[in-house]
C-alpha cells in the first residue's frame, strides 16, 4: 500500500497553517474529530495547543497513534470493513 505524504492547509485560532501528513492519518484525524462532535480544525488547534515539542505535523500523527492505541488496549477496535457504527471486540493474547 502506497501512502503519500500531502500537505495540507487548515485554520487554527484564525490563522492558516499547512500541515503535511499521510492519507492515513488525515482520514483518522477527521474520524476522531466526527467521534467527538467537533470540527477538525478545533481538534488539531487543542493538538496543537497541548503538543510540547516538535513540529505539528508530527504531533498529529503521534495523537492518531495514541488514540488508536487506547482503543485497542481497552479491546474495542473498530472494523475498517464494518459498516458504519459497528465495532468489533477483539482479544489478543501475548506472546503469539
Amino acid at each position: 500500500m502506497k501512502s503519500t505524504v500531502v500537505k495540507r492547509s487548515i485554520v487554527l485560532a484564525g490563522h492558516k497553517t499547512s500541515v503535511s501528513l499521510e492519507d492515513a492519518f488525515w482520514e483518522g484525524l477527521k474520524d476522531i474529530a466526527k467521534a467527538r462532535r467537533t470540527t477538525l480544525s478545533d481538534l488539531v488547534t487543542s493538538i496543537d495547543t497541548d503538543r510540547q515539542h516538535g513540529n505539528l505535523s508530527s504531533a498529529l500523527r503521534l495523537f492518531v497513534l495514541g488514540h488508536y492505541r487506547k482503543r485497542a488496549a481497552s479491546g474495542l477496535v473498530v472494523d475498517s470493513f464494518a459498516r458504519p457504527g459497528e465495532h468489533t471486540n477483539v482479544q489478543t493474547t501475548k506472546g503469539h
